[in-house]
């Protein structure tokens, strides 16, 4: 029976980490963890920022509502305030219909 590697999953990521998940400035994650109270990273004794998933999941909702749909801050966090939850779930399903139209592009592709 082959080695099979094990997929880990990762309890804490670092700022760099997240930025470069989002294509964006370290700057900007931490101005956007002083803006939206639903961020809340660990700090080690470094004073290093360690995001847990559920910050990178909030980091995804903050993404899609400010850069991708063009809410300002403030719209952002009465958006965040008024329906977190619906809000989280139309960013989930918007990711998962990316995934599926990235999929039938590749299949069209070896057609």
């Amino acid at each position: 029976m082959p080695y099979k590697e094990r997929e880990t999953v990762k309890l804490y990521y670092t700022i760099g980490e997240v930025a470069k998940m989002f294509e964006v400035n370290t700057s900007l994650i931490r101005f956007w963890e002083k803006e939206f109270d639903i961020i809340q990273p660990k700090k080690n004794k470094k004073g290093n920022r360690l995001f847990t998933q559920e910050d990178v999941n909030n980091f995804r909702v903050i993404y899609h509502l400010v850069k991708e749909r063009g809410y300002t801050l403030q719209g952002a966090r009465e958006k965040l305030r008024e329906n977190k939850y619906g809000t989280i779930n139309t960013v989930e399903m918007v990711k998962s219909l990316e995934s599926i139209r990235h999929f039938l592009l590749e299949l069209k592709k070896e057609l």
